[in-house]
């Protein structure tokens, strides 16, 4: 008896010790890291709240009204002003007797990236269910315009932009194998199942041009549209995949981010916003360790509780501009406390001089002026 007493004691402190070291560290382990030269003024901006979740990605058509922004429900909104609010201008799905405000449903669609086609006002629209699709200046129901290549079924269609002058869109399938409602498995189970693919509008041809990328998030071309630059979020890269010149179809390392990443813009100097879902911390850190970690993780823990953690216990805001040559992190604003912006997944800077915010989790857009991020030191 005294034997087997002291083979168990120790064996039997191993919770507890866990359990105490937890309640001591907890916080230091879940809570964001500092980033280095931020600008805290994401909460001076102007909340837009919606009829609807999730404004994942924003757009304007080309003759600047808007913007116009996606929900869960599988719709497309338009905002009319102070005076209209928002209406309703299209969605994906011509099924909507089960479509919920608050939750996605599969056959509702989720429509993510939006890009409009300048030339033929047209809207482009990355569902996280059906693929591509779009709808014309009029709205209503949208029509398939991708769903495979290679053979392959589009299961994660996540952001897009349009080369007008080729008449070719490039667009993100964050996953081969699944859909947008495994979205945080994606994440964080390390799998390198996404893609960045070609699609030629005159010949209706797809190719994919990288592949194996851990969850690619956002999309955009460069000014000049000799590269595309594609958000690997697993790995808090951003890849430059040159596409013309040269250099057209290689790839590099183009820049590296200090938090898990969703939407890229382009702004109108031809430089990129990226707005990140979170700052990294020990917790994703350790998370991304080994795929069998994440895997873990995820077969332990709600999804609930997946970004309650990842965010530190405490949603907030932030966007990172980077250099449009080089890489270079120009500019980093947050809402430390989240006390405004919360799950940002989109900064869209316009010449008017206001830059919009989307979120994919929060029921609201935000508009700031650029002048209190260039004038604050």
């Amino acid at each position: 008896m005294p034997i087997s007493r002291k083979i168990l004691t120790p064996v039997a402190a191993v919770p507890v010790i866990f359990a105490v070291f937890t309640m001591f560290f907890w916080s230091w382990i879940i809570e964001p890291e500092k980033i280095k030269g931020t600008k805290h003024v994401l909460h001076l901006a102007k909340t837009i709240p919606l009829p609807g979740v999730g404004p994942e990605s924003l757009d304007f058509d080309p003759n600047g009204e808007g913007p116009y922004v996606g929900v869960t429900d599988g719709r497309i909104l338009k905002w009319r002003g102070e005076e209209l609010g928002w209406v309703d201008f299209a969605y994906t799905s011509p099924r909507r007797e089960n479509c919920s405000t608050n939750e996605v449903v599969p056959s509702c669609g989720r429509p993510l990236g939006l890009s409009f086609h300048k030339k033929t006002g047209d809207l482009y629209i990355c569902d996280g269910y059906f693929g591509v699709m779009k709808v014309g200046p009029e709205g209503g129901l949208a029509e398939l315009v991708v769903d495979e290549v290679d053979g392959q079924k589009v299961m994660f269609a996540n952001q897009m932009d349009i080369d007008e002058e080729e008449d070719v869109f490039y667009f993100n399938d964050s996953s081969d194998k699944y859909h947008f409602g495994e979205v945080f498995y994606v994440y964080v189970s390390g799998e390198k199942t996404g893609r960045v693919i070609r699609y030629d509008m005159k010949t209706k041809e797809a190719k994919v041009i990288m592949d194996k990328l851990h969850f690619p998030n956002g999309l955009t071309l460069s000014k000049d549209g000799s590269f595309v630059v594609t958000c690997e979020a697993g790995t808090f890269t951003i890849h430059r995949i040159w596409v013309k010149g040269p250099k057209a179809g290689t790839n590099e390392i183009f820049s590296k981010i200090p938090g898990a990443m969703d939407n890229i813009r382009r702004t109108p100097t031809g430089d990129f916003w990226v707005a990140l879902h979170c700052k990294i911390s020990l917790f994703t850190r350790v998370s991304f360790l080994h795929p069998v970690v994440g895997q873990f993780l995820i077969k332990t823990l709600k999804m609930d509780t997946m970004i309650h953690l990842t965010n530190g216990g405490k949603p907030h805001g932030v966007a990172v501009k980077v250099s449009g040559e080089t890489g270079e992190i120009l500019e980093i604003v947050e809402d430390t406390e989240g006390t405004t912006m919360k799950y940002v997944s989109e900064v869209y800077e316009r010449d008017d001089g206001k830059i919009w915010f989307g979120s994919v989790f929060w029921p609201a857009v935000w508009v700031l002026d650029a002048s209190v991020v260039y004038d604050r030191k």
